[in-house]
């Protein structure tokens, strides 16, 4: 992780992870996907590493949640989190093959558009990756993007996109692409 935080740079610079490209900082939230985090008996260990990358990386985390998996409950949260939100939305759990893993198929539910050079370059982000089914996409003016649920899976995955999400989402909100 070390090696990600310093490929995000200096909080506070136009262009740079968690800056738009007015050199303000982004927004982001974060939605945990997982029935035990949801019911209270397990601690939400990658919520809190993803909210740890994000604001060291200078976004501004304006709400976490959590969520007991299937695809009702997750596409419900993702629809009413992301209504109105210009920003960074990034899953973390449901991805793998458990028969409870169903955050991709709640995000399809929901998204306008898949971002799949997105998904592509977070499953290539660790040899383990490669098991995520995880997805990106938009709703309206919000990049949602789906990483594994274990804290080293989840920062690592989000760690291997963040350079490109200013843009994103400058382009997402109005922004002329050249």
């Amino acid at each position: 992780m070390d090696g990600q935080r310093a490929h995000a740079g200096e909080p506070g610079h136009a262009g740079e992870p968690g800056h738009s490209a007015r050199g303000g900082p982004l927004a982001a939230k974060v939605l945990t996907v997982s029935e035990s985090v949801h019911a209270g008996t397990r601690d939400d260990r990658s919520g809190a590493a993803l909210v740890e990358l994000l604001e060291s990386s200078g976004y501004v985390v304006v709400d976490r949640r959590t969520v007991p998996d299937g695809v009702d409950p997750v596409a419900a949260a993702l629809a009413q989190m992301a209504d109105g939100f210009t920003g960074l939305l990034v899953t973390t759990g449901g991805t793998g093959f458990s028969p409870r893993d169903l955050t991709p198929e709640a995000t399809r539910a929901v998204v306008d558009r898949e971002a799949p050079g997105l998904a592509e370059a977070t499953r290539a982000s660790s040899p383990l990756g490669r098991l995520s089914r995880g997805i990106a996409g938009t709703i309206g003016t919000c990049l949602v993007v789906n990483v594994p649920g274990s804290p080293a899976g989840a920062t690592e995955s989000i760690g291997a996109v963040l350079d490109i999400v200013p843009h994103a989402l400058d382009l997402l909100g109005g922004g002329r692409p050249h």
